[in-house]
This record gives structure tokens, sequence and C-alpha cells, in this order.
């Protein structure tokens, strides 16, 4: 992370982050470039969930963010994409990708995402979370054959994992990420964020989620087993622990009340060393 292009209050978020922890395995070049991505990630996040920021305001921030990462790309002065010039042009980063996850922060900005059916639901997972996954694996040298199915399950599986995590606060701010089929399967049609936590048979959506999470991680493994080139400690490490944290809260369930799983940062010391030693 270059503090000349990163703004103080983003390095504080960057670095008291779990993720932080995890990318510092990486050589220098590329776990400086991944703190760039993702203080980009937290940026665009943050102007997404700005409960005080009108969407007007909100659209016009991202929109200023597109731009910028356009002129970057163009030569010309990046402006707020400072931050990731040096990424971008160290490891070939695509532009698309950037994009992407602008597009999806923009998903939030423009409602309340609620219940929304699984295809846009996945497209939302696909932009917030494996166009972030195609930035990394540029990144961790790996090749587009391996390195993009990678991206797209290992994004799906902690976008899930994610989106099970943080269920009542994002009903708190008005959003549901569950798909409207799994919820009409387990006989839920909500009229509000607060009648689908509240309902009893959240568990058996949830876990049905967990499942499909089950299914990307075990894809990203197949892919990462077969050891690829590419430093693969990194994305071991966010598979191992993302993983860990989904068993967690399946062992416990998603009934009400409902406690939030937290990254045990003990936990992810271990699982380093444990990855270092048998990568």
């Amino acid at each position: 992370m270059n503090p000349k292009t990163t703004p103080a209050a983003l390095q504080a978020q960057v670095s008291g982050s779990s993720f932080y922890a995890g990318m510092r395995v990486l050589p220098k070049a590329e776990r400086e470039a991944m703190y760039a991505v993702y203080a980009f990630c937290r940026a665009v996040d943050d102007i997404a969930d700005d409960q005080q920021g009108d969407a007007e305001g909100r659209a016009a921030e991202l929109a200023a963010w597109r731009h910028d990462i356009d002129a970057l790309y163009a030569g010309g002065a990046p402006g707020r994409a400072a931050l990731v010039a040096e990424a971008v042009h160290g490891f070939a980063l695509n532009r698309a990708d950037f994009h992407a996850v602008i597009d999806g922060m923009a998903m939030d900005v423009a409602e309340d995402i609620r219940w929304p059916d699984f295809e846009t639901l996945d497209l939302y997972c696909d932009r917030v979370a494996s166009a972030v996954g195609r930035l990394s694996v540029k990144i961790f040298g790996m090749t587009e054959e391996e390195g993009i199915p990678l991206a797209h399950h290992l994004g799906r599986a902690l976008q899930f994992t994610n989106i099970l995590r943080d269920i009542d606060e994002d009903a708190a701010i008005g959003r549901v990420y569950l798909a409207r089929e799994h919820l009409a399967a387990a006989g839920i049609h909500p009229a509000s964020p607060a009648d689908v936590v509240a309902h009893p048979a959240l568990d058996r959506v949830a876990r049905e989620l967990a499942a499909l999470a089950h299914e990307h991680y075990r894809a990203a493994d197949a892919i990462l087993k077969r050891r690829p080139a590419g430093h693969l400690i990194a994305p071991r490490l966010m598979g191992a622990v993302y993983a860990k944290i989904l068993a967690r809260m399946e062992a416990q369930g998603w009934a009400p009340p409902r406690t939030r799983t937290k990254v045990n940062k003990a936990a992810l010391i271990f699982t380093v060393l444990r990855l270092m030693v048998w990568r």
C-alpha cells in the first residue's frame, strides 16, 4: 500500500483487516498490489454502503471512480485511481474488472437489493467478488486458463459465505441477499427484510446457499490441488479461513437470535503457518 496515493483513513481500514494479515505472505510487489486493489474495493464499497449520502450523490461518486480508472488506462491524470496505478502497470490488470467491481457497487446504490432472483444474485457476486478474484489471480501470476475459473469459484464461495455471515447487518440497512427462489421454496414470502431475518424457515434457506458455497469451495480447491503456476498460498488461505467460518455457521445454524461469526486472528496465523509448511 503506497502511503502517497492511499488516504490515511483507507490505510487504517486495510491494515486493520484480516485480509491484510493474509496477504502478508506474498512477495513485496504482489503484496503491495493486492493491498492497492483491496483499498480500491474498500473505497467503492464505502460509497455503496454510505447510509448518510443520497443515491444520486453516491452514484456520482462511483461515476467519478469510473472516470478516473478510464483516465489511468488512457495515460491521463488518474485522480483517485492513482492508488492502483502501480498495480495496473506492474501486473497488466484489466480495466473491465475494475469496472465490474464498480458496477456491482452501483447495484447497491440503485436500490437496496432485496431477495433478487438467483441470476441477479449471481451477477452481483461476479461483480463484487469474482471480478476482484480476476484482478487477484493476475497479481498471483496465474495463467488465465487456471486463474479465471479459480476467481469464479472462490469469488462465489467467499461472497456466499459473507452473505450468510452478514444476514442481520444487511437486513438492518434494508438489504437481503438471499435468492427469491430459495425463499419461496422455504415458504417465505417477505414484505420486509425484518420478515426474513425473523422467519423460522430462514435456516433452511441459509443452508441451501451454504451448500452452493461448498460446491464452489470444492471446485476452487480442485484447481489449487493441481498446483498451477503462481503464488497460491494467498487463495489457499482465503479459501481455508472462510470455509471454516462457513462450517462454524452451519454448526451454529441460522435460527434467530444469531451471533455473527468472526475471523479468529490466532486461527488465521496458524493457517498461514500450516500452508507455508505444506504448500
